[in-house]
């Protein structure tokens, strides 16, 4: 019994999740910093982060998940995972140093636990991107010469 195409159509169902899930969350905090909302802005205040740093992440949180949902372009969206593994992990760490409760420090690890999985989960891609499967040649005629 064959459970590839299982298998696979339950990998690409979870990593449709994921990826939509890191996307509407990213992109909807992208969006409050862009917007300098004020519980963004009083948020980045308490870390001791100015507030003109909120339209900056917006901007760069928005284009990594545009970079996430474009169709192609492998390296960039390589680029899009460093980029909120960089961030998540200086949030929490920033909310450690802050003194926050274990809840705000929390939150950003488990959002980067959703960010990666959606990475590790990602689609084969063409050869050359380092950590993509590609397919292996037919080394069986030259086995026979």
């Amino acid at each position: 019994m064959n459970n590839a195409p299982t298998t696979t159509k339950t990998k690409k169902a979870l990593f449709w999740a994921t990826t939509g899930l890191s996307v509407l969350a990213l992109g909807g905090i992208g969006a409050a910093d862009l917007a300098r909302a004020p519980q963004m802005l009083a948020g980045l205040a308490h870390l001791g982060y100015p507030a003109y740093f909120a339209p900056i992440l917006g901007a760069w949180k928005l284009a990594g998940v545009a970079a996430l949902l474009a169709p192609g372009l492998p390296r960039l969206k390589e680029w899009a995972y460093a980029g909120f593994f960089f961030t998540l992990t200086g949030a929490a760490m920033s909310h450690a140093a802050s003194g926050d409760p274990a809840g705000k420090i929390l939150f950003p690890l488990v959002l980067l636990g959703v960010v990666m999985t959606s990475w590790a989960l990602r689609p084969a891609r063409a050869a050359g991107v380092p950590g993509q499967a590609t397919a292996s040649p037919d080394l069986s005629a030259a086995r026979r010469v």
